[in-house]
């Protein structure tokens, strides 16, 4: 049995396909926590990898708001900023510890409550940019990772088990990802974490 490349690629597709919410899609009018959860799984529910998950609760906001990582709501009520911020830390939390996040946003959260001389829209857009670039060049990427995996096997006389191939992929991506968690890490605890 060989691997099946085509559901490889369909999965791949699938990854790379853009699916960020757009800036000019995040209200422009305050809602209310509700309508805040209710907007971010209708946006990003596709992402959950289980329907039991869940993209964003009363409580996480709750928790963020308490840590100082987002803005206090006003009235009750949450803008597009706090949109932003909710939307930068869902993505962080893919891959961080809250922790982590915590020492990343904090400092941009006081500056904002300080003089609001900061562009969260800016600082948004330029991820937006970046993300598209990353994801364009994922398949790629993908491509030769899995051809060289299929070299080494092939080297080996090892092709006749077809999950090996699958195996080596899945440690192949762990090790890329471990990899860029940890650059992320020292540079959060070189440049962002205070001495205690």
């Amino acid at each position: 049995m060989k691997v099946p490349e085509e559901k490889l690629h369909e999965l791949v597709e699938e990854i790379s396909l853009f699916n960020e919410i757009d800036i000019r899609d995040i209200p422009c009018i305050d809602l209310y926590m509700d309508q805040v959860t209710t907007f971010f799984d209708d946006r990003l529910g596709h992402l959950k990898r289980d329907e039991k998950d869940s993209i964003l609760t009363k409580t996480m906001i709750n928790n963020y708001t308490k840590d100082k990582i987002i803005i206090p709501p006003k009235s009750k009520k949450y803008g597009k900023d706090h949109m932003i911020l909710l939307i930068l830390i869902y993505n962080l939390k893919q891959i961080l510890s809250i922790n982590d996040i915590k020492s990343l946003l904090m400092p941009l959260t006081k500056e904002i409550i300080a003089n609001d001389n900061i562009s969260l829209e800016e600082i948004y857009s330029a991820f937006i940019e970046i993300k598209k670039e990353e994801l364009s060049s994922f398949h790629e990427d993908f491509e030769n990772r899995f051809s060289s995996i299929k070299e080494k096997l092939l080297e080996r006389n090892k092709e006749e088990y077809p999950k090996l191939e699958l195996l080596l992929l899945v440690l192949s991506l762990i090790t890329q990802a471990y990899s860029q968690k940890r650059l992320a890490e020292k540079i959060i605890d070189t440049y962002f974490n205070q001495p205690k």
